[in-house]
């Protein structure tokens, strides 16, 4: 800490006495300085151990001294010290009791110490704290530095941050929303920021706003070295930011901005990987789409998932996908949240942009689906007046449950629900609200039955032959959306057996399971077959 009027005057060499104000001694020192003008308030700072001898002063003179430490006081001056055995042979008693009315701190300096000694003392110990605060600094972003190389994403570097500032620390993303913070309980703190977080986003980058009391002092940073910012920082203190405290700051924002822009670097990558990905499923390679996944998206592979197609509304600046404009960021803030929403759960999400619009696969019931119906009913509740004038609105089309092989039948839902969503002026529409009614009751007719009895007799025959349960294996995988271990384990067998009995479906009926039209029509077929008994 800086020096104070107590360490000058415990400083042995010095040999200072207090003469007034002894309890405001803990006053800070920014500089001792000479002076012998009656007026020397016009060369203040503020902050300063003024040193006199009181050659041109009236010191015997109580209503001028008044006057005198007055002026010294309204000028932020720290401490008066005054050299006895120079003009006077000790502190007149005018400037004693002025300086005790006035609450000014009066140090007595004895003749054989000289000011130019003050003056030393003072710059050495601004020199050695400074130092220190630097030697902290150093040490602080040694300690980030190694907290952001961590594995556990950005808690170890606010930890850390939060403990050198004696506060808490906030991590925003470009939402506003909080991705981290610490300690835990800083967390609904830093949520009730989100408005001043926002206004701070929409200024230009970089830009910062200290907001709060003196009490509970919070100063908020932006991150990213583009236009745009990529987040934002939030520290609370219950005090003035110092030297070390500043330093600690500033490397946690170089830091969380590097972080920021190699995780835009690594989700680009991943948006080309899940791209291909979706390529194949599109094209009925689930197989391939599934090694080219491996972990990342992987864990869609293993239960159902939702397809939803999002694009900015009529007049929304739609097709802007890539040039920019309200289209855009509205699509780039939905592709946000749901991010957000999958991250915090867990879960595994492929978004990938398509021009103007953007396709994502979701966990079937999962946190992402539910947050997009969530802003879905947010924007459905908004005034009309408000979805129209910046063009900053969206409609989704979200298919019905799927599972790899039926990718290509989700996508054609979800363009269905879009077109709905559109024309009803809906922020979204599911593809089970259309088939609300059945098809089934159409399959009661002769001709269908006899089609479905002619597709499916090579397997029954197979079967009634007492080569394998062929029919309900189909039923079984069909209904699991080509889920390999979820059908297996309905039938009570290993997912190879599944396989194997899959693969004589395909070549007893000359057709491949691949195909979705052939998909479609068994299913048809074994529900046009099926009677209650046949089901049980």
């Amino acid at each position: 800490m800086p020096p104070t009027l107590a360490s000058l005057v415990q400083h042995t060499a010095l040999k200072l006495r207090v003469r007034a104000a002894a309890d405001r001694l803990d006053t800070p020192v920014r500089w001792a300085h000479a002076s012998e003008l009656t007026d020397p308030v016009p060369y203040m700072d503020g902050g300063e151990l003024l040193l006199v001898t009181a050659a041109n002063l009236d010191a015997e003179n109580p209503e001028e001294m008044r006057r005198y430490v007055r002026r010294l006081t309204a000028a932020g001056v720290a401490g008066l010290g005054f050299a006895v055995g120079v003009v006077h042979e000790s502190v007149p008693a005018a400037l004693v009791d002025a300086a005790e009315e006035a609450g000014m701190p009066l140090l007595e300096v004895p003749r054989p110490t000289p000011f130019i000694a003050i003056s030393k003392a003072v710059s050495a110990a601004i020199a050695a704290d400074q130092y220190r605060a630097v030697t902290a600094g150093f040490e602080a972003q040694r300690e980030l530095t190694r907290s952001a190389l961590s594995s556990e994403g950005p808690v170890p570097l606010l930890t850390r941050l939060a403990a050198h500032v004696d506060g808490w620390a906030a991590l925003y993303d470009t939402s506003g929303a909080v991705v981290a913070a610490a300690p835990e309980w800083a967390a609904r703190r830093a949520a009730r920021l989100t408005p001043d977080v926002a206004r701070l986003r929409d200024r230009p980058a970089p830009a910062s706003a200290v907001v709060g009391s003196a009490e509970d002092r919070v100063e908020l940073q932006t991150l990213g070295t583009g236009r745009r910012a990529r987040g934002a920082l939030a520290v609370g203190t219950g005090a003035a930011l110092g030297t070390a405290e500043r330093y600690a700051v500033n490397s946690a924002v170089a830091l969380l901005t590097l972080s920021t822009a190699r995780s835009r670097a690594l989700h680009s990558a991943e948006q080309r990987l899940g791209a291909a990905v979706l390529r194949m499923l599109l094209s009925g390679e689930p197989d391939h789409a599934r090694a080219v996944a491996g972990d990342l998206y992987g864990g869609l592979f293993d239960a159902p998932f939702r397809l939803l197609i999002a694009e900015p509304a009529a007049g929304a600046g739609a097709g802007t996908g890539a040039a920019g404009g309200p289209g855009a960021a509205v699509v780039d803030a939905l592709a946000e949240a749901l991010d957000t929403a999958a991250t915090r759960s867990g879960e595994p999400l492929l978004a990938v942009p398509e021009g103007g619009r953007l396709v994502v696969l979701a966990v079937d019931g999962g946190a992402a689906v539910a947050a997009c119906a969530d802003w879905a009913e947010a924007q459905d509740a908004r005034p009309a007046r408000d979805k129209g004038a910046e063009g900053a609105h969206l409609v989704v089309g979200l298919s019905a449950p799927a599972g790899p092989i039926a990718v290509s039948a989700a996508y054609k839902q979800a363009e269905q629900a879009l077109s709905v969503a559109r024309r009803r002026g809906r922020a979204l529409v599911e593809h089970e609200e259309l088939a609300a009614g059945s098809v089934l009751p159409l399959l009661a007719d002769d001709a269908v039955r006899a089609f479905a009895d002619g597709m499916l007799r090579a397997l029954r025959e197979h079967d009634a032959k007492g080569r394998g349960d062929l029919v309900a294996s189909l039923r079984a995988w069909l209904s699991r959306h080509g889920q390999w271990d979820a059908a297996a384990a309905d039938l009570g067998v290993h997912r190879h057996t599944l396989r194997y009995r899959m693969r004589r479906v395909e070549e007893i009926l000359g057709r491949s399971l691949d195909d979705p039209d052939a998909r479609m029509e068994l299913w048809l077929a074994l529900k046009a077959t099926s009677s209650p008994t046949a089901e049980d």
